[in-house]
C-alpha cells in the first residue's frame, strides 16, 4: 500500500466496475446484490447469494453508480439504492477495518505505541506500519514502513485507531505478519479509496506518542 493508503497491486479474480467500465481484482471493488425487496445491498464480505454487481472502492465511482442509475442497468430491473451510498459504504468499511484490527490486537498481531512500533521495526518483524491520518507529519516521519508495497495504512484517524486498541487515541501502530493482518491491509485499501486518500497524510498536531 502506498503511504497514503492506496493499494498498488492486488491479487484475485477480476470483476468489471459498472461505473468506470474497467476490470480489476475483485478485492479492490465493492460487491452489491439485489435484495428480496429489490433494494441494492452492499456485500463487503462477498458472501451474500445472488448475482454480484461490482463498483470500484472509490467515492466518485459509487456516486456515479447511484446518480446515473447504473445499478438498475446492471441488474436489468428497477432497484432502490440507499441515499448517500458512498457515505454508507465508508461507514461500513470503517467498522470492518476496526473490527479486524481489534481482532488482530487480541491475537497478538497488532501493537500500538511509538516505542513498541520502533522495537518491532528494529527486530525486522514489522509487516505494516499504521499511523493516524491526523497525527503530525513531523512526528510520523520518526517511523518508516517496511520496504515494498502494502506496508503502510494511513486512512484512520487517532480516535478510530484508539477505538481498535481500547485507548482514547493512537498515533502509531503496527502489524506483524499473519493472515488477519493481510485482511486488515485489504480492507484498509478499500477504505482509503472511499476517503480519497491517494498520497501523503492530513495535517494535525501530534500531542502524544500514544
Amino acid at each position: 500500500m502506498a503511504r497514503g493508503g492506496k493499494k498498488t497491486e492486488q491479487d484475485g479474480p477480476e470483476r468489471r466496475c459498472i461505473a468506470t467500465g474497467q476490470s480489476q481484482p475483485a478485492n479492490g471493488l465493492i460487491r452489491f446484490v439485489v435484495g428480496p425487496d429489490n433494494q441494492i445491498v452492499p456485500d463487503l464480505a462477498g458472501k451474500l447469494p445472488g448475482r454480484g454487481i461490482w463498483v470500484s472502492a472509490d467515492r466518485d465511482a459509487l456516486s456515479k453508480a447511484e446518480t446515473k442509475k447504473l445499478f438498475s442497468r446492471a441488474a436489468k430491473q428497477q432497484v432502490g439504492v440507499p441515499d448517500g451510498l458512498a457515505d454508507l459504504i465508508e461507514q461500513l468499511l470503517t467498522k470492518r477495518v476496526l473490527e479486524l484490527l481489534s481482532l488482530a490486537r487480541k491475537g497478538g498481531l497488532a501493537i500500538a505505541g511509538y516505542e513498541k512500533c520502533r522495537d518491532l521495526a528494529l527486530k525486522d518483524q514489522m509487516f505494516v506500519l499504521i499511523q493516524a491520518s491526523d497525527g503530525s507529519p513531523r512526528g510520523k516521519t520518526k517511523l518508516r514502513p517496511p520496504d515494498g508495497d502494502d506496508s503502510y495504512i494511513g486512512c484512520l484517524n487517532a480516535q478510530e485507531l484508539g477505538f481498535a486498541f481500547g485507548r482514547e487515541h493512537v498515533i502509531h501502530a503496527a502489524l506483524r505478519s499473519g493472515g488477519l493482518s493481510k485482511a486488515v491491509v485489504q480492507e484498509a485499501a478499500r477504505l482509503a479509496g472511499l476517503r480519497q486518500i491517494i498520497g501523503g497524510t492530513t495535517t494535525g498536531e501530534d500531542k502524544t506518542n500514544a
